[in-house]
């Protein structure tokens, strides 16, 4: 069974996620939008456009989004088989969180790595 096949997202928090947000856009054009974030869109070698986006988003440091980990981020990572590798993870010994999300956006679990942080995991909906 494959396990990660790419990273999907980068989240992590701010004291000012505004200010943030305005620093990362001029100083190194990242083009954040609304929600907070920016989408980076997949290229193959060849500059031509795959099915895939990596998220990049900035969120406010009181949320709980990463809770229960106290890190001030989260990776998010593609995988195939969300159901199978949170199993297997399981067998293994890992802190899962029994939490699944089912939706339009995919599936999504959540695993504790060694010194606390969680670990987002992806299974994307067919074709990104």
């Amino acid at each position: 069974m494959k396990r990660v096949t790419g990273i999907g997202g980068i989240f992590f928090s701010a004291n000012d996620p505004a200010a943030m947000h305005a620093w990362y856009k001029r100083h190194l054009g990242i083009d954040v939008q609304e929600w907070g974030g920016t989408a980076f869109s997949w290229a193959d070698a060849d500059g031509k456009p795959t099915a895939g986006t990596t998220v990049w988003s900035i969120g406010a440091a009181d949320g709980k989004h990463f809770a229960p980990s106290k890190a001030s981020f989260m990776v998010n990572y593609r995988v195939d088989d969300l159901h199978a590798l949170l199993q297997a993870l399981r067998e293994e010994g890992c802190e899962v969180l029994e939490k699944v999300d089912d939706s339009e956006y995919g599936k999504f679990g959540w695993v504790i790595d060694p010194e606390g942080n969680k670990v987002e995991l992806w299974q994307p909906p067919a074709g990104q």
